[in-house]
């Protein structure tokens, strides 16, 4: 019941951090392109119009966290988070081409020898952009890491790019007055490979978690020193975990007093999993192998 609690809970913040990006996008697409319009600016026409296309990552993140959401059945008893997970790989794969992009554009700029002045109203919309989407990245990475939701996190590093493309055009104008023409489009190439890294780094990320990979060191030492402070644990064993979406599945084999009776042990597995879902803040799932604290179940590599 409390990881369903935590679940519902990190939907419900999930849920409406991406609806106000949404709404953020929508009131900056709609500035950008009227701006770019009467100032004669295609670049922040375009800039609009990418900012526009953000609601599409916006749509996979709700639709992964939907999905995600859905409670285990038959079919997947595990739950379905690994579709969050899907929705994550999208959002990285935008985001990488969003990198791309940038530095293609950078690169025909250059070698066509373009040299962009822009009017004090697009650099006004420009330190509005950059104000905005810094605001709403910080904002949704830290309900992303809260929640647990690599797709989030890809969203919250999505807002962060229209905010980096737009240091590039303040960069661009600076650097004009120090008599180099091509600093916008250097900092834009710059800006872009550092997004693209970004992506490269969620789409692995998702690929551990999608082949089974154990989850990150430093929740898997917070789990063994949980463990390791409960006295009627005697010794233990082969624990394993993994993520499906934002929860936390883990299994391990516990020695406790031979003497114990059913109830008495099973009363020891109760309290590890309370334990553990009072330390650990993403939902988990815990399964307990019971073992008599006998010479032949003790293991020689007792954590492993």
């Amino acid at each position: 019941m409390a990881a369903d609690s935590k679940n519902d809970e990190a939907v419900a913040q999930t849920r409406w951090v991406t609806c106000l990006g949404m709404g953020v996008n929508v009131a900056l697409s709609a500035i950008k392109v009227a701006v770019g319009l009467g100032f004669a600016s295609l670049a922040l026409v375009a800039d609009g119009i990418h900012s526009l296309s953000d609601l599409v990552t916006d749509l996979a993140v709700l639709l992964g966290l939907y999905l995600g959401a859905r409670k285990p059945d038959t079919t997947h008893p595990y739950g379905h988070g690994r579709l969050e997970t899907f929705s994550a790989v999208l959002v990285a794969v935008v985001l990488i081409g969003v990198g791309g992009t940038m530095i293609y554009y950078a690169t025909v700029a250059i070698a066509r020898n373009e040299v962009a002045v822009p009017h004090w109203p697009v650099l006004a919309v420009a330190v509005l952009s950059i104000l905005a989407k810094e605001t709403l990245y910080r904002i949704t990475k830290r309900v992303a890491v809260k929640s647990h939701s690599t797709a989030l996190y890809a969203n919250a590093w999505h807002h962060r790019s229209d905010a980096l493309s737009s240091v590039a055009v303040l960069v661009g104008y600076g650097v004009l007055y120090l008599g180099f023409d091509h600093g916008d489009q250097v900092a834009a190439m710059a800006v872009g490979l550092m997004i693209i890294l970004v992506g490269v780094k969620i789409v692995g990320d998702s690929l551990r978690e999608l082949t089974e990979g154990a989850v990150d060191p430093q929740t898997v030492a917070q789990v063994m020193k949980v463990i390791d402070g409960h006295e009627e644990i005697r010794q233990w064993h082969r624990l394993r975990s993994r993520r499906v979406g934002r929860e936390l599945f883990l299994d391990v084999h516990i020695l406790v007093d031979p003497d114990l009776n059913v109830a008495a042990a099973h009363e020891i597995s109760e309290r590890l999993e309370k334990a553990l879902d009072e330390e650990i803040s993403c939902p988990v799932n815990l399964t307990v192998h019971i073992e008599p604290d006998l010479p032949a179940f003790r293991k020689q590599g007792w954590r492993e």
